[in-house]
């Protein structure tokens, strides 16, 4: 393994100005050559999908350039892999085909561990349709979502389950392959939100069993859009709204519009920069986006631990428990159902050039069931290019302002 984080921060043209970056979950910087990618695309020669030019043949390369890295990323077909303009578009868009057979009687699992983008979009499709809503909690005190827990709302009658593969507030990775079998043994859908867990684990939507899988390049180096990721075979046997003169192929019946061939350029250039933070990685991409995965792990690993024990010697809360869990980690002090608390220490903080905000960041559910009410608290986490002396920093600047 050869995890060398200066090197890879050299890659950031952002990082240049010595601010220590900790909002990551919330989007990591972007690496020069993506940005490189993008205007090189944008620039041309390009035009619409096609293969008489030289500008439509770049085009169509572009978009199963994109499609294949993507699929070496998430463990998927490339012909089952979905471009959206953000993973709540593409949740609003599949929630309306599907509910399209819903009806009264019918029941939708969502929990309170996801982000909102998994359970507005379905709760408001259930309605519509006239289904029931069940909700799961996950336990307050160890932050984890037991399968049990999803499996006791379990029904034949239950038609889809979403759940997230990792909490963007506090860190929690429910087992998504025991979820899985669970949901398919009691004939329902799965839908996992994995735009916090891909930026720390390697998907892999096969291992999984999960139906449906969304992420977000712009949360691991790559710029703002959604992906999703299913068989080719079940996005073939789903009846979704479209321009009648617009294809029926899948999974092209499913992005509408011109596509933006320059941000897909720039999502293959972000999956090939994960390949190569181990630059001792060697086979095709994805065994190489394996060994830097596991690089990643490891270098992120530690400086939790280093976070982890700062923060024990501080007066704060530490609400990200589960045993397993990504690098980012949700603190408040003082009262925490005070808004000012967290969002006084996210301005302090930025004073000193150190950037970790403080919100619900739309995990709203599970920020009202730890008891924080619409404020959460105070979120770090963390990022291939974050390093032990930037963690330094934070905990000596947290031990002065809660001084």
């Amino acid at each position: 393994m050869a995890y060398d984080v200066d090197r890879i921060r050299s890659l950031f043209p952002a990082l240049d100005d010595g601010v220590a970056h900790f909002e990551g979950p919330g989007g990591t910087q972007t690496p020069a050559s993506v940005g490189e990618a993008i205007a090189r695309t944008l620039t041309g020669p390009l035009s619409n999908r096609g293969a008489v030019g030289d500008s439509e043949r770049t085009a169509d390369a572009v978009v199963l350039a994109f499609r294949q890295a993507m699929a070496d990323l998430l463990g998927a077909d490339p012909r089952g892999i979905v471009y959206g303009r953000s993973a709540t578009a593409l949740c609003y868009d599949f929630s309306r085909t599907l509910a399209h057979g819903w009806g009264p009687g019918d029941e939708v699992v969502v929990t309170r561990l996801d982000h909102d983008s998994n359970v507005r979009p379905w709760v408001q499709a259930a309605e519509r349709a006239g289904a029931t809503v069940r909700w799961v909690d996950f336990d307050v005190p160890t932050s984890e979502l037991s399968t049990d827990a999803i499996a006791a709302v379990l029904s034949d009658r239950t038609r889809l389950v979403a759940v997230t593969a990792a909490s963007n507030l506090i860190g929690t990775m429910p087992d998504i392959a025991a979820i899985a079998e669970r949901v398919h043994a009691s004939g329902a859908l799965l839908y996992v939100d994995a735009v916090h867990y891909a930026a720390h684990e390697l998907v892999d939507l096969d291992a999984w069993g999960a139906d449906f899988l969304m992420c977000s390049p712009y949360k691991f180096l790559g710029p703002h859009c959604g992906v999703l990721a299913a068989s080719p075979e079940l996005l073939g046997s789903l009846q979704n709204d479209k321009l009648l003169p617009s294809t029926d192929a899948v999974p092209e019946r499913f992005e509408f519009g011109t596509l933006p061939y320059e941000i897909m350029a720039g999502v293959t250039e972000a999956v090939d920069v994960l390949a190569s933070l181990d630059t001792d990685a060697a086979g095709t991409r994805r065994e190489r986006l394996a060994a830097s995965f596991a690089a990643l792990e490891r270098h992120e690993s530690a400086l939790l631990e280093r976070l982890e024990a700062g923060l024990a010697m501080l007066p704060v809360t530490v609400w990200s428990r589960a045993k397993h869990r990504t690098p980012t980690v949700l603190i408040t002090a003082d009262d925490p159902t005070d808004e000012r608390a967290a969002s006084a220490l996210y301005r302090a903080l930025n004073e000193g050039e150190i950037l970790a905000p403080a919100g619900n960041f739309y995990a709203l559910e599970a920020s009202r069931l730890l008891g924080l009410g619409d404020a959460g608290g105070l979120r770090i986490g963390l990022a291939p290019y974050t390093t032990a002396n930037e963690i330094d920093r934070l905990l000596e600047a947290l031990r002065e302002l809660l001084a």
